[in-house]
């Protein structure tokens, strides 16, 4: 690992308070121009004595703004200290996660997947039209039936078709026939660009998408493409649980990444991650942000830096190693909830390298699955699937419970 490193808490809060310092203090500091200061100290009081050991806290009372995308020309001088610590942040999970070469990459800690999604859409809607002189109707994205709601939002947003591609109802993978069927309707519709979005775990069943299957269709078609991946989910657990997957940079095809941050890491709501190779993020520059310095690439404009500074810490906290251990545990976890579906006949969909197993409804009694607030696909009577996230705050002893409450609706001997 290049940038990944594990420290101790004094070091954190050395390094945090080194940043902060690095800032405006508006406390201070005669800044008459911005338009923000320090959280209202009538409510938020900064001299707090707890707040000298939670770095973090400190930094969301002093509430820097970073607005603008830090890999990218220059960037508002008044928060340089934790624009830094941002982009030590895009160096852990774009180099050392995502195998990126240093400074190839653009991107930002954006407030969430769904912004971050969007960002790709219309990084590679304005590429085509900049680039290859296309008009929006001949752009078309192409994404699984279980892709995130986000997707087709961003469609509606930026006013370009979606098209659906089905998956096999058991093991949830991309229709290869489908894909070129619908390839070749949009064809005949005037598409002539694709957005193609593949999933690192999908909300719904944690499935991942075979980048290969996408790239060979559109190579037999000879098809400009870019390709983006939403691994909003899986981001923080398939690159540790599957160390042979191309679903990376090293991977030509791969254009950008979205991670989140606050799902399997555990940062705040809402803390998404954006990241796409050199020469792409400039297609949204958007020059009318004159008295931004560097002006603005990203979706969102102003945002915090406290999510930053918490990915950064919690990051710095773990290091690759304890991280590593951490998703071994769940993964352990998880395939002890599926040896126990097994030995019940109870019909199940789970990644080999993901901790989401979604259960097939006919399984499982309805009253089960509120007791234990399994999500269902879907809100109404025709939902087909259930799910369980083995998530850190789900022990074996909660799955356990499940597990024999589930046997003794079917009359099966418990475990004690």
């Amino acid at each position: 690992m290049e940038y990944w490193k594990k420290i101790t808490h004094s070091e954190r809060l050395k390094h945090i308070k080194k940043a902060l310092h690095n800032n405006v203090n508006f406390s201070e500091d005669p800044s008459l121009g911005y338009p923000a200061s320090k959280l209202d100290e009538k409510v938020f009081n900064d001299e707090a004595p707890f707040l000298k050991d939670s770095p973090v806290l400190q930094s969301f009372v002093a509430n820097p703004n970073h607005i603008g995308c830090h890999t990218f020309g220059t960037s508002e001088k008044a928060f340089k200290g934790t624009q830094d610590i941002e982009r030590e942040v895009l160096n852990i999970v774009a180099v050392d996660i995502f195998k990126a070469q240093p400074d190839s990459f653009d991107g930002y800690i954006a407030p969430g997947g769904t912004e971050a999604n969007i960002q790709a859409l219309w990084v590679y809607r304005n590429y085509f039209i900049n680039e290859l002189n296309a008009s929006p109707n001949e752009i078309a994205i192409l994404a699984s039936e279980d892709t995130h709601y986000s997707i087709p939002k961003g469609s509606n947003l930026l006013m370009i078709d979606f098209i659906k591609i089905p998956v096999d109802f058991e093991n949830r993978s991309v229709n290869k026939p489908a894909l070129e069927s619908s390839i070749e309707k949009a064809l005949a519709n005037g598409k002539k660009y694709f957005i193609i979005v593949a999933n690192m775990g999908t909300t719904m069943f944690g499935s991942v998408d075979s980048v290969n299957t996408y790239v060979a269709v559109m190579e037999e078609y000879n098809l400009p493409f870019k390709l983006h991946i939403d691994a909003a989910y899986g981001g923080f657990i398939y690159p540790f649980s599957n160390t042979g997957s191309n679903m990376n940079f090293n991977n030509p095809n791969i254009s950008s990444i979205t991670i989140d941050a606050h799902k399997m890491l555990q940062a705040p709501y809402g803390t998404g991650i954006f990241i796409c190779r050199k020469g792409l993020i400039e297609n949204v520059l958007t020059k009318e942000a004159e008295y931004v310095e560097g002006m603005d690439l990203t979706l969102c404009g102003s945002r915090s830096g406290t999510n930053a500074v918490a990915v950064w810490a919690i990051l710095a906290t773990y290091g690759p190693h304890a991280w590593f251990e951490k998703i071994s545990i769940l993964q352990m976890r998880t395939t002890w909830l599926c040896n126990q579906l097994d030995e019940l006949g109870i019909k199940y969909f789970r990644n080999p390298y993901m901790n989401i197993v979604t259960i097939k409804a006919e399984g499982i009694p309805e009253e089960l699955a509120h007791k234990f607030d399994l999500v269902p696909q879907k809100h109404d009577e025709t939902n087909q699937w259930y799910k369980i996230i083995v998530m850190g705050h789900v022990e074996v002893e909660d799955l356990l419970q499940f597990i024999n409450e589930l046997k003794a609706v079917r009359n099966v001997s418990v475990i004690s």
